[in-house]
C-alpha cells in the first residue's frame, strides 16, 4: 500500500495549512489513518489519528487547533492545521493500517513526509 501526502510549505504563525494523504494499492479494508511529525532533533510523535469507525485522537499540543478527517471511500485522510505556531514546524508523515488483498494480510504503511515550516 502506497501513501501519497501533499500540502505543507511555509506558513506564518497564526496561519493555516491543510495536509492530505491518499492511499492506493490492493486495500481490502482501511482500519486507521493518522499523522505523525518529527521536528529536528526530536522523536517522531503522533499528531492525530482516526479510525474509520469514527474515533479520533490528538496530541495535547494540537487539540483545538488541528482537525483530522477521513474519506473512507477514497482511502484519504486530511489534517486541517489552524493557528499554527513555530513549534509546529516539522516533517509530517502520513500513516495507515489495515488489511490488503489477496490474502487479507495486515499492512502498516508510511508516506514520504511533507515539511511544514511555521515562520514569519
Amino acid at each position: 500500500v502506497q501513501l501519497q501526502a501533499c500540502g505543507g510549505g511555509l506558513v506564518q504563525p497564526g496561519g493555516y495549512v491543510r495536509l492530505s494523504c491518499a492511499a492506493s494499492g490492493s486495500i481490502y479494508t482501511m482500519n486507521n489513518m493518522g499523522w505523525y511529525r518529527q521536528a529536528p532533533g526530536k522523536l517522531r510523535e503522533l499528531v492525530a489519528g482516526t479510525t474509520f469507525g469514527g474515533t479520533t485522537k490528538y496530541a495535547d499540543s494540537v487539540k483545538g487547533r488541528f482537525t483530522i478527517s477521513g474519506d473512507n471511500a477514497k482511502n484519504t485522510v486530511f489534517l486541517q492545521m489552524n493557528s499554527l505556531k513555530p513549534e509546529d514546524t516539522a516533517v509530517y508523515y502520513c500513516n495507515a493500517g489495515g488489511y490488503m488483498y489477496p490474502n487479507y494480510r495486515a499492512f502498516d504503511s508510511w508516506g514520504q513526509g511533507t515539511l511544514v515550516t511555521v515562520s514569519s
